[in-house]
């Protein structure tokens, strides 16, 4: 009986391997649909599994920068985790935004499978004026992307980080093209480590404290690396020229 048990549970759990790594390249698909009316625009995250079988594990991230004539930006989001039916397509958020005439949003969805990204879509809305005098169709090559802080914290500590670094990050005029993630992971007792990264590159680190002070000092240095990483890529360009 046992043994017959054990080959149950192994055969399950072989099924359960070959489900998992089966999924197609582009099993899910995230889209951003747009609905426009007078000066609201609602941005929707559309999604679609194109398996025939559940997924889980899945988390989006729906973000829309708004640019006003003065080229200040200023920030919407929806983030979430979710899951999908055999087949499923549907509607997993939107954002609701006033537009005047002389604004334009660029939106962004990322889709993530167990904190890998899987999927991605961005639209760039012109202002009218724009619209007017512009013909051609515009692609995601002709605009980059600035602002984007990307957050995979797991406490509280990590989530107040988040916010003041993403506070003082929107708000300081220097807003990059590269996106910024900001992880946490378990350290010893209740205390975690929070990195901050771009493309990879581990900017900055540290053991987290639950204060307030020490936090907003850690934007501080943060943001004081993120500008030198930004000066060293532009110098590597540059020099990549010639």
């Amino acid at each position: 009986m046992k043994h017959f048990l054990v080959f149950t549970l192994l055969s399950f759990i072989s099924l359960v391997n070959t489900i998992v790594f089966a999924q197609k390249k582009d099993a899910v698909i995230g889209k951003i649909n747009l609905i426009e009316k007078d000066n609201m625009l609602v941005i929707k995250a559309h999604i679609t599994n194109n398996e025939s079988f559940f997924i889980e594990g899945l988390s989006y991230n729906l973000v829309a920068l708004k640019k006003n004539n003065s080229g200040n930006y200023s920030t919407n989001k929806e983030e979430g985790e979710f899951s999908l039916l055999a087949n499923e397509k549907k509607s997993i958020t939107e954002l609701r935004i006033n537009l005047n005439e002389d604004e334009e949003v660029k939106a962004y969805l990322f889709i993530k499978q167990n904190k890998i990204l899987i999927s991605k879509d961005s639209l760039l809305v012109l202002s009218k004026k724009k619209q007017q005098t512009q013909k051609k169709v515009v692609k995601e090559s002709d605009f980059r992307i600035k602002g984007i802080v990307v957050e995979d914290v797991i406490t509280k500590v990590g989530k107040d980080f988040y916010d003041y670094f993403y506070q003082n990050y929107s708000t300081s005029g220097s807003l990059y093209s590269f996106i910024i993630n900001i992880k946490e992971k378990p350290y010893f007792g209740r205390s975690s480590i929070i990195t901050v990264e771009i493309n990879d590159n581990r900017i900055h680190e540290f053991v987290s404290k639950p204060d307030e002070e020490f936090l907003k000092s850690s934007v501080k240095i943060s943001l004081q690396k993120i500008n030198q990483f930004s000066i060293q890529q532009k110098i590597l360009f540059k020099n990549n020229k010639y």
